[in-house]
Order: structure tokens, then C-alpha cells, then sequence
């Protein structure tokens, strides 16, 4: 129930208690308290879908990235849990192709611009 290296705390919740162990007049009573967090709910990545779908879609790679942003919301809503995670993890790596092709794109252009501009004004 706890976690590694956290030891549990044993305080009376009953009587007197003055940070002693097994003192005479202290109630032994030790009622623990666990709480069970619901494990996160996989992500969709819509938003960044969205973004790679209107700023940039190189070979229609943010298009697939929204339908299966789409799917996994979808299977979220159903409940089916393992569904929109596998959804999930395919449009995040759509995502990133497509960010990293539109970064390459533009690393390119500005490099080409640059060269072509000193090269125009030498001669």
C-alpha cells in the first residue's frame, strides 16, 4: 500500500498520545487510511492533431493523426480503455513525423534563402 522507502506512520487516532510506542495509558488503536487513485485516462493528443491538421500536414500525416485522435477519444468514451491507448500512441507518432518533416521543411528553406541570398550580392 505505501510506497518503496516511505515507511507507514502509525499514530493513535484514540486517547492521549506523546509520541511514544507502547506507553501505558495509550490506546494501541491504529486504523490506516488508503486511498486507490483510478489509473490516468490515455491521452488523445487532439490538440496537437488539430495543429499538424491546419499548420502542418505534410502528406496528409496530420489528417491521419486526427482521425485517430478521433478513434481514441471515441474508445475512451465506450470505455474500452486499451483501444484509445493503442489510437492514442499511433496518433502521437504521427504527430511527431509530421512535426519533425515540417521542421526539417523549414530548416531547409532557411538555409536555402540564406545561401542563395550571399551568394546573389558576391558578384
Amino acid at each position: 500500500m505505501n510506497p518503496a522507502g516511505y515507511p507507514p506512520e502509525n499514530v493513535p487516532l484514540q486517547g492521549r498520545y506523546e509520541g511514544f510506542d507502547g506507553q501505558p495509558g495509550v490506546s494501541t488503536v491504529v486504523q490506516w487510511t488508503s486511498v486507490s487513485v483510478p489509473p490516468e485516462p490515455p491521452s488523445d493528443h487532439i490538440i496537437w492533431s488539430l495543429c499538424c491538421f491546419f499548420y502542418s500536414n505534410p502528406c496528409c500525416l496530420g489528417l491521419a493523426a486526427l482521425i485517430f485522435s478521433i478513434k481514441a477519444r471515441d474508445r475512451k468514451v465506450f470505455g474500452d480503455m486499451e483501444g484509445a491507448r493503442h489510437y492514442g500512441s499511433t496518433a502521437r507518432c504521427l504527430n511527431i513525423s509530421a512535426t519533425v518533416l515540417v521542421s526539417i521543411m523549414i530548416l531547409i528553406i532557411i538555409i536555402t534563402v540564406t545561401t542563395g541570398y550571399n551568394y546573389n550580392y558576391r558578384g
